[in-house]
């Protein structure tokens, strides 16, 4: 029977695994809390008792490393009032305490699980990075301003997120190491399609490679994360070359099934297949019919090259024996 670490590595590479791994995270803080941990110091403590108990409850076979409290670097976004504010950004200075806090996260992490078992750092790209500092965490006026921002001086937006760029290759270094995380988890999206593709990727896809890029230099395998967060779709198209080895997406939101989007992605492979709202099997359906779901997933998508997971994070309040039901199931496929 091959580690955690051996079986996931397999399924990153398309190779034969001794099973079917899984992968489900849930957020440990609250939404107000999740960029506050550096004005309150205690949130650092509680996000590691959340996956302390996560490891207790559940012991995933790999982990995304929750940065609940450090959602976003600490720009001071409230400065920029125009498109030529943007000009001016400035990379973070390399004795941010951000960058410290988070090697603590990480550290803490680490020690919860061992070393046998792949970390993933979860990330924001930056163009994720600037909308939600301009206009709060998943709400439109951030993107509306981009855009309008865009059509300004496209030029003046690649040259923000491509300063954000260079905090986040920080962070990833400083994160990125032996005994530490194994990757990144890069989450990008395009909500609800609000820019055109040409345009996307022209201004944006390049700071979002850049980000890519530096991961593989330390390390040959990270994760894109294309969010479909509140059912927001996006132009996949922009993401297909992207230099990933594995892809998640929201196969319910953008309407694209794992083996369809196994093949979409030039066989990388994927994770996903479940949906991650309170209406879907994963959440409310009775155990025959997870199980069913399990099993009518592989026949579509085959059994190499797979992590069964979700579109997005789960429900916090998720009865983890849930989780449980398929990974079983898997197994026993």
């Amino acid at each position: 029977m091959s580690t955690k670490r051996e079986l996931v590595l397999k399924a990153f590479h398309n190779e034969k695994t001794d099973r079917i791994p899984v992968g489900f995270w849930h957020h440990f803080l609250k939404a107000e809390d999740f960029n506050a941990a550096l004005q309150k110091p205690e949130l650092l403590a509680r996000n590691l008792e959340g996956h302390r108990k996560f490891k207790e409850d559940f012991d995933p076979d790999f982990v995304k490393i929750m940065t609940d409290g450090f959602f976003f670097l600490p720009f001071d976004f409230g400065k920029i009032r125009s498109v030529e504010d943007l000009k001016a950004l400035k990379p973070l200075p390399a004795d941010h305490p951000f960058y410290e806090r988070n090697e603590e996260l990480v550290k803490g992490v680490r020690e919860i699980y061992g070393e046998d078992i792949l970390l993933y750092f979860n990330e924001f790209a930056p163009f994720s990075q600037l909308v939600s500092n301009l206009g709060g965490l998943g709400r439109p006026q951030g993107v509306q301003q981009v855009k309008a921002y865009l059509e300004q001086d496209g030029e003046a937006v690649a040259h923000a997120l491509d300063v954000i760029a260079e905090s986040l290759n920080e962070l990833t270094r400083r994160v990125v190491k032996p005994g530490l995380a194994d990757g990144i988890y890069l989450s990008v999206n395009n909500p609800d399609r609000s820019i055109p593709a040409q345009i996307y990727s022209a201004f944006i896809s390049p700071s979002e490679i850049r980000v890519l890029e530096e991961a593989n230099k330390l390390i040959p395998d990270n994760i894109l994360h294309i969010c479909g967060y509140q059912g927001n779709k996006n132009i996949l198209s922009v993401y297909q070359e992207y230099p990933v080895s594995v892809v998640n997406w929201a196969v319910f939101a953008e309407g694209l099934g794992l083996a369809e989007g196994k093949k979409y992605f030039g066989n990388k492979a994927v994770i996903g297949g479940f949906g991650n709202t309170q209406d879907s099997v994963l959440y409310s359906g009775t155990k025959k019919e997870v199980e069913e779901y399990v099993e009518k997933l592989l026949a579509e998508v085959g059994r190499e090259g797979v992590i069964i997971g979700a579109d997005c994070t789960v429900p916090a309040d998720i009865d983890v024996q849930r989780l449980k039901w398929v990974r079983d199931k898997a197994a026993a496929l």
